[in-house]
């Protein structure tokens, strides 16, 4: 039998903390005296108390490490509590949303899915503008730690590969974990501070740019009006753009550059790799602008750079709609969204490393079919890629695409067309946030769709944030016999 209280006292304290962060919404509604600080007082309480206790009767079974099923569960567990609790203000607040609501944009905040239940967003009071953002901006630093710490050890989808940089936490799980978050969280406050000051100096208001900076960093792309970036001009949109790039970088070559060493950057394959896509994507999609309108614009440059880094890196900010380009840019939007940024970002999708071993391992077979004799070694990054690394790459990509379809067959079930229902599988899963379509998509928002079809999603983007294979492991009979 699994001992739980480990992994319930780690949860009690995130809970507990996740309440005292509601301060700060509590904070904006007092300075905007629009009376609904009181939501969150209320909220605050519930959630401390609720998290306080959790831990506390869970004190007496704290050990100096977790075991491997204890850290799964504690994975899988932390990203379906913290939602929960996250959703207490909207259910409190003035959106007179109900529970599904709440925990759908909850579950979206903190898996920095971005896609939105709510309609008429300017007219949502400050505290909850700012918990959207916070809701985010906590979401993104705990993906990383998890994609750097957790993923690795629990050698779900190829991560393992990133134990040989230096992060191997066998059996120090949770100290380990705190020394490169404390090492993250310098690097990302940076990044957030610096996203802050460039959106205040080309035109942002300071509220706006405080919450914009939380979801730009985190690549979460909640925004604070129902027309995203489209609110703002050129300056603010080539801001949002550095930002969301470096965002979906791995930060831990941020942590090498600080320390004087940059090399680690420029020569990484992954991102390498990553950006080359992005140029020639956002040069694709120009030139197809161009051919559309038979003038080559600022603005048509501009929207395409804006809008295709905000679907690879899955932050789905929109400056367009770019549903009535045509439909070449829709079918290119959907397939970047399933590349996604590098491992050990706030990025979110498939990951280009994954491609770049399945395609390292796709030419050592063509060398193999060529010289039967021969001995061919896949590599990533100059480094032999070992034959567990690519078995968990397979399965990955397997599990991705089985849950894919599955939470496309389910939506349809709902009754939602198929665009909506294979789009919204896609962004939930990739963690991207809109869909296609004319109510998923970039002017619209998921205030429409059923319930159900809202609680499917959430599921979805609850798997797709752990890297699917982390839940389809707990829900295996095995992980719960000794």
């Amino acid at each position: 039998m699994i001992d739980l209280r480990p992994v319930g006292y780690v949860i009690g304290l995130l809970v507990a903390s996740l309440g005292f962060t509601m301060l700060g919404p509590l904070a904006a509604d007092v300075l905007a005296g629009n009376g609904h600080w009181f939501v969150f007082f209320e909220s605050a309480v519930i959630t401390v108390v609720t998290g306080g206790l959790i831990a506390l009767a869970c004190a007496n079974g704290v050990t100096q490490g977790l075991s491997l099923r204890q850290t799964f569960l504690l994975t899988s567990l932390v990203w379906l509590t913290l939602p929960v609790f996250g959703a207490i203000p909207f259910v409190l607040g003035a959106t007179e949303a109900g529970f599904t609501d709440a925990f759908f944009e909850a579950m979206s905040g903190l898996t920095t899915t971005g896609a939105t239940a709510f309609g008429n967003l300017e007219a949502l009071p400050d505290g909850l503008k700012l918990w959207r953002g916070m809701l985010q901006w906590l979401g993104g630093v705990g993906i990383i730690v998890v994609a750097m710490v957790f993923l690795p050890e629990l050698r779900v989808g190829g991560m393992q590969i990133f134990r040989s940089e230096g992060f191997d936490t066998i059996g120090k799980i949770l100290p380990r974990a705190g020394e490169i978050a404390t090492s993250i969280s310098f690097i990302y406050v940076g990044l957030t501070i610096a996203c802050i000051v460039g959106y205040s100096a080309t035109g942002m208001a300071g509220f706006d740019a405080i919450v914009h900076a939380m979801t730009t960093v985190s690549t979460g792309g909640m925004a604070n009006y129902d027309a995203s970036f489209a609110t703002w001009g050129a300056g603010v949109h080539y801001v949002a753009v550095v930002f969301m790039i470096l965002a979906a970088l791995p930060f831990v070559r941020f942590v090498q550059l600080m320390a004087g060493t940059a090399q680690p950057l420029f020569k990484d394959r992954q991102v390498q790799v990553f950006l080359m896509i992005v140029v020639f994507c956002v040069l694709l999609m120009t030139s197809w602008l161009w051919g559309r309108g038979g003038v080559m614009t600022e603005d048509g440059f501009r929207d395409a750079l804006f809008n295709v880094t905000s679907i690879m890196t899955g932050t789905g900010y929109a400056s367009a709609d770019y549903m009535a380009w045509g439909t070449f840019p829709v079918v290119m939007f959907f397939l970047i969204g399933l590349i996604g940024g590098c491992a050990g970002s706030t990025s979110c999708s498939i990951k280009v490393f994954r491609y770049q071993l399945v395609f390292a391992a796709i030419k050592s077979q063509i060398r193999q079919i060529h010289s039967p004799h021969g001995v061919f070694t896949p590599r990533y990054d100059g480094r032999p890629i070992s034959d567990d690394v690519l078995n968990s790459v397979i399965a990955f990509l397997v599990a991705f695409i089985l849950s894919l379809g599955g939470t496309a067959v389910l939506l349809g079930l709902t009754g939602l067309d198929f665009i909506t229902s294979v789009s919204g599988a896609a962004a939930a899963i990739a963690n991207i946030g809109p869909g296609l379509g004319l109510e998923i998509g970039p002017a619209g928002n998921y205030a429409n769709i059923n319930d159900t079809a809202k609680w499917i999603l959430a599921i979805a983007m609850f798997v797709g944030r752990l890297e699917v294979m982390v839940v389809l492991t707990i829900l295996s009979l095995k992980f719960w016999r000794n």
